[in-house]
């Protein structure tokens, strides 16, 4: 069979080369035909505006399926799965064009690497190029990429709970969010939950939003019982678990607008809270049927308007007991953690009060 010659898509001023262009990215569903490649490249050129609006002048991290998702395909989490058939790029590929730019970012570990930093909508084209669907912005800007300008509420269900309890939890944080005088803006995940974002003063560290996600987290829990900040799934049960840890250095959210590598092409798709509340099956919102959204204006164009302080979030992590919360295994022991292990395997006789474990037990 003759090889399929490769398409140029016109991504703002430049055009951008799609090879094997008829690829099957997405398999058909019971909702969806097939997905090429070509469709994943010309889609993120639909959703331009909002797309660049999550992206811009951010280093972000690609989320790379060259050979389409597939049951049965993985996602790579560390070296150990060296066959896996997607992985995370961190670092700026190799053979990257000449207009896409980058900036150096520091991870939890010291090490620094340059990542590419999207600055105009041929950069997303060409990383479908190379099977990008999803986007993992830092929630910071190039100029300054120790101090975050977002802080992301991440609404996750586990258990017996789904999509419907994330949306409801969504619209307690949203009242919360607004007696303290702040705006949020909500997004489906792509998957089951709900993602709330809030633009914020570029002044605070990364600890520092993580805290503030975290005080939130324990104010919903305060107010209603099917939310946890526990970070031990064995201690969550059914209930959505505000994921504070996503507020880490190097911890990134899909973007608005990115692909979701599940069948069916769903987006991360910015909503107005209004929609959100009405919303049942976050499937409905595909590459199919979300450039079509954009006739109406980006539900999330006015986010740039804002910035707001992180000192009422701030307040509630002084304020209500329980001190401070596990960082991802990755991390290096940080001041005040709990020890880093499952509550049903740990015996307190092998831990000191700073959460260190005692030599020789």
């Amino acid at each position: 069979m003759a090889k399929t010659a490769a398409a140029m898509v016109q991504a703002g001023d430049r055009e951008v080369r799609v090879s094997s262009p008829d690829r099957v990215i997405y398999e058909a569903t019971e909702r969806t035909p097939d997905v090429t490649k070509l469709q994943v490249a010309e889609y993120f050129v639909a959703v331009e505006d909002g797309l660049m609006r999550a992206l811009r002048d951010r280093p972000t991290a690609l989320e790379r399926w060259p050979s389409g998702v597939r049951e049965g395909f993985q996602l790579a989490a560390g070296p150990q799965d060296k066959d896996a058939e997607a992985f995370y790029q961190k670092r700026v590929p190799k053979g990257a064009p000449d207009y896409l730019e980058d900036v150096e970012i520091t991870f939890p570990s010291g090490r620094k690497a340059r990542e590419i930093c999207p600055t105009e909508i041929a950069v997303p084209v060409w990383c479908a190029q190379m099977g990008t669907l999803t986007f993992h912005p830092w929630p910071v800007r190039r100029d300054d990429v120790d101090r975050p300008d977002e802080l992301r509420i991440d609404l996750d269900p586990h258990g017996e709970t789904g999509f419907t309890d994330a949306v409801r939890v969504a619209g307690l944080a949203r009242e919360l969010l607004e007696e303290l005088g702040l705006r949020g803006y909500p997004k489906t995940s792509g998957k089951g939950g709900v993602h709330i974002y809030l633009r914020i003063e570029p002044r605070w560290e990364f600890v520092d939003v993580r805290h503030a996600a975290i005080g939130l987290g324990r104010e919903l829990a305060r107010r209603d019982d099917q939310v946890t900040v526990d970070w031990w799934k064995e201690e969550r049960g059914s209930r959505i678990f505000v994921d504070f840890n996503q507020n880490n250095r190097d911890r990134t959210i899909a973007s608005a607008y990115s692909l979701r590598p599940v069948p069916g092409a769903p987006v991360s798709t910015p909503m107005t809270w209004d929609e959100l509340a009405d919303v049942t099956d976050p499937r409905d919102f595909n590459l199919f049927t979300v450039p079509g959204r954009m006739a109406d204006g980006d539900p999330w164009a006015s986010i740039d308007d804002e910035v707001f302080s992180l000192d009422p979030l701030l307040r509630l992590w002084e304020e209500l007991p329980g001190g401070e919360l596990n960082f991802p295994p990755d991390y290096p022991k940080m001041p005040g953690e709990p020890p880093r292990v499952q509550p049903s395997k740990k015996r307190e006789d092998h831990w000191d009060e700073h959460g260190n474990r005692i030599e020789g037990t």
